[in-house]
């Protein structure tokens, strides 16, 4: 994706995926994120990966997935010690009944 902001080119572009994460391209500058650190990406496709918007030159913006980086936490990630995690729920074992009523 590539967008203008007052003459200045800027760029963001999902440059490979891995078993272990992912690597963007954003402004000229490379940056990986691991899946242990960004677990919200290890099971999804590759179409909704690299379905990213970079809004107002410094927010990454995945709509398919609902998920916002600012850049900053890319490039000064001691700034930003939470991390997200994600749950994983037990699929339900009991049957859903339905009953019909007259």
């Amino acid at each position: 994706m590539k967008s203008s902001k007052r003459g200045v080119s800027i760029s963001v572009n999902v440059e490979n995926i891995t078993p272990f994460g992912l690597w963007l391209f954003v402004n000229g500058r490379e940056y990986f994120l691991n899946y242990q650190d960004y677990p919200y990406f290890k099971e999804q496709t590759i179409k909704t990966i690299q379905n990213l918007k970079l809004l107002h030159g410094y927010h990454l913006y995945w709509p398919d997935l609902d998920v916002d980086l600012e850049i900053d936490n890319l490039k000064n990630p001691e700034k930003y010690p939470l991390k997200s995690k994600v749950i994983k729920t037990a699929p339900s074992h009991n049957p859903v009944r339905r009953v019909a009523h007259a």
